[in-house]
């Protein structure tokens, strides 16, 4: 019997221990004592794009395991791991699902098993990860792909989760996952990273899963027992679906009919891959609603989220974090366990296009302690009141400055109806204006939450945009007019405009008081006595 690699006995899965940084390989079994003890610092083999996909799977595994074996805690050795894994494939005792290479009628690794053995007919060969991946790139231009040339067994096992658990559509035959909103959707992810290494997040959110796991099977009307979990376990002729309905609370899919090959003579692995008539899980009619514990639900549209090119630009993160437009995933819920401080949000996801990938995204957003206990208490609502209100004052900022450098660009006119020219100009400095707000955005709305003054933190935050905004306008007057008078005409009409708009009383109430202030005051001062 053919099999070779096999996750549960060979040290396959290379990782760093956060000690030294020393380089330790793990079966399956022995990376989840490790996970459990938190002594692994990364893994080489991994991709950025593919970190959800692999702490989605190590996490729903770990359930899947441990509540198949009624425990609520991880095992301490391997081989109660290993004995827990091989009880969720009853069907093949001799461990084929967990082997990278087995005969193509046995499961393999994310690879069903097919009906009648044979893969001789199946055309498309694959010769490296990066080849099977699920990344499109431009042109080829972006990420190259079928560039690995030293490849490890572990390049394979990431590439397969990631191909099998977070691909779209593409093509005909080529159907995507169950768990996104369509097959050019993605599968974002949310949730708490509390501090510590991937050990910590991990046992994190096994304890999240299973405390939720009937809450899941209710909701979404799946299996609390006896539901398929491992989803590569069951036979694929390629003309058939999955009932939704007939799935684990935390199943783990495959979408592509995949067989890793070891042609005779040859040390090297490859893939061959042929496509289907179906989507392996019929869920059309979920928009992605599937229970992941990692997915936002947009409930007015009763669709998952997707991302756009931008990613986790400041304002989606602010609703998603802080509105009522999304419903939370149970991973971005804090909890005790938590601690008090050094908590993050991690957000992840790939944008899929149609034929094209266009980006992969990843924010890690701070939460201060008093934010923290507002989220887990779920009283949000002034939090998403000072993020709304910064949210606005950023877009105001923006188009006060906008204004000025349309004005400096139309050599100071008067007018507010601006050339094109101008305004083309005008959008590439704002939008580094924005750009540059972005990734301070939270930091600064816990300053403000966690202060004791908090309208005072307020006005220091506005009147540090005002500085950052106005060096970005005397930052373009090097691309504005610059003969003569015209360059002086321009540069003084558009510090007219700009400080004009941050002391009117209906774009900015705040800063106009205060500027009314400080002239008062300043003329109080110079008054005769």
């Amino acid at each position: 019997m053919i099999l070779q690699y096999s996750l549960l006995d060979e040290p396959l899965i290379r990782a760093r221990l956060v000690d030294d940084g020393q380089l330790i390989k793990y079966s399956l079994p022995g990376l989840f004592v490790a996970l459990a003890r938190d002594e692994v610092r990364d893994f080489p083999a991994l991709r950025p794009h593919q970190r959800h996909p692999w702490h989605a799977f190590l996490v729903q595994l770990a359930a899947m395991a441990l509540h198949h074996a009624g425990r609520d805690k991880p095992f301490e050795t391997e081989q109660e791991w290993k004995a827990a894994l091989l009880a969720l494939t009853p069907e093949h005792p001799d461990g084929a699902a967990w082997c990278l290479i087995a005969l193509h009628d046995k499961p393999a690794f994310m690879q069903a098993p097919v009906p009648d053995g044979k893969v001789s007919d199946w055309k498309n060969t694959l010769y490296a990860p990066d080849e099977l991946d699920m990344l499109v790139t431009s042109k080829n231009h972006d990420l190259k792909a079928a560039r690995m040339r030293q490849v490890f067994p572990d390049d394979w096992v990431m590439a397969l989760i990631s191909l099998q658990t977070q691909e779209g559509f593409l093509g005909a035959g080529n159907y995507g996952i169950s768990r996104m909103n369509g097959g050019f959707a993605s599968r974002p992810a949310i949730g708490i990273v509390p501090i510590g290494y991937w050990g910590i997040r991990w046992q994190r959110d096994v304890a999240v899963l299973l405390k939720h796991r009937r809450e899941i099977v209710e909701f979404m009307g799946l299996q609390n027992e006896s539901g398929i979990g491992l989803v590569w376990q069951k036979i694929w002729s390629g003309e058939s679906s999955l009932a939704f309905a007939s799935l684990d609370p935390f199943y783990i899919e495959i979408c592509r009919r995949i067989r890793l090959v070891q042609p005779d003579g040859r040390q090297s692995i490859s893939a061959v891959a042929t496509g289907s008539k179906a989507a392996r899980i019929e869920a059309k009619e979920r928009n992605g609603i599937t229970g992941d514990p990692w997915m936002p639900i947009d409930t007015a549209a009763g669709k998952a989220l997707t991302i756009g090119s931008d990613g986790f630009h400041y304002r989606l993160a602010a609703e998603l974090l802080f509105g009522n437009k999304f419903r939370s995933p149970i991973a971005q819920i804090p909890n005790a366990a938590d601690g008090e401080a050094g908590i993050m949000v991690l957000a992840q996801g790939v944008t899929r296009g149609q034929g094209k990938t266009e980006g992969y995204h990843e924010r890690r957003i701070p939460i201060s302690p008093k934010v923290r206990n507002m989220l887990r208490q779920k009283k949000t609502d002034l939090l998403a009141k000072v993020a709304g209100e910064r949210v606005d004052a950023i877009g105001k900022m923006r188009s006060v400055l906008w204004t000025a450098l349309a004005a400096l660009f139309d050599q100071g006119a008067v007018k507010d109806k601006f050339s094109d020219s101008a305004k083309d100009k005008a959008a590439v400095f704002t939008k580094t204006f924005e750009q540059a707000e972005d990734p301070r955005f939270f930091e600064e709305l816990n300053v403000e939450i966690e202060s004791d003054d908090p309208e005072n933190q307020r006005l220091q935050w506005l009147l540090f945009m005002v500085d950052r905004a106005e060096a970005i306008l005397k930052t373009a007057f090097i691309a504005g007019p610059q003969g003569g008078e015209q360059r002086y005409r321009a540069r003084s009409a558009a510090l007219t405009r700009f400080h004009g708009g941050l002391r009117s009383d209906k774009t900015f109430p705040t800063l106009a008081n205060y500027y009314h202030q400080l002239t008062t005051n300043k003329e109080i001062a110079h008054e005769p006595v």
